[in-house]
């Protein structure tokens, strides 16, 4: 007999399996007609409850949004606002700040190391440029250059620099190619008139 008592007043809570055992049992045979009445009667009270609830806030949910209407809140507005407060709220975080702190500590690394390849490549350029081979690419240049203009612009031998034997040489070309030297059909036709 203790035995079957022990079992009935176990205190572990219950598992899935008693839950669903009390579920399904039928506990009307144990209940009077005037608790069953009662319980009837407490039933239909929770639901009008219910109902009177949901309507309660039904009315509630509209008269906000008619307020945030006409304080000119919308949906987007909210949204934005909740945006806001969770990229604040994500932005103070100790994750965040590590990670801020860590790529900006890699970005400066990043500059400093391109702004030192800047700086080998212009130096390496300088060296190039004052390199014997570059010198003497430098003079066939202009030397060509200077051929080409007593060709082209007259007997001009100034030599000058490389710069303004590239200008002259482009001056030439224009005046060419603009109207340049008459033909010699032109002036003796003008000759005999």
């Amino acid at each position: 007999m203790e035995a079957q008592a022990q079992g009935l007043l176990e205190t572990e809570p219950l598992q899935g399996r008693d839950e669903d055992a009390v579920a399904s049992a039928d506990f009307s045979s144990m209940l009077s007609e005037e608790e069953k009445e009662e319980l009837k009667a407490e039933l239909v009270q929770l639901e009008d409850e219910i109902t009177t609830l949901r309507q309660v806030l039904s009315a509630k949910e509209r008269h906000l949004v008619e307020i945030k209407q006409k304080l000119g809140m919308n949906l987007m507005n909210e949204l934005k606002q909740n945006f806001s407060k969770s990229w604040h709220d994500m932005q103070t975080t100790t994750a965040y700040k590590k990670t801020h702190e860590t790529l900006s500590h890699a970005g400066q690394k990043a500059t400093a190391a391109f702004s030192n390849v800047g700086t080998a490549i212009s130096k390496k350029f300088g060296d190039m440029r004052n390199s014997p081979t570059f010198k003497s690419f430098e003079e066939r240049v202009e030397t060509t250059v200077t051929s080409l203009k007593t060709k082209v612009g007259g007997t001009n031998h100034s030599g000058g620099s490389f710069e303004e034997v590239l200008s002259s040489t482009a001056h030439a070309s224009a005046q060419s190619s603009a109207g340049g030297p008459r033909r010699v059909e032109e002036e003796e036709e003008e000759l005999q008139c």
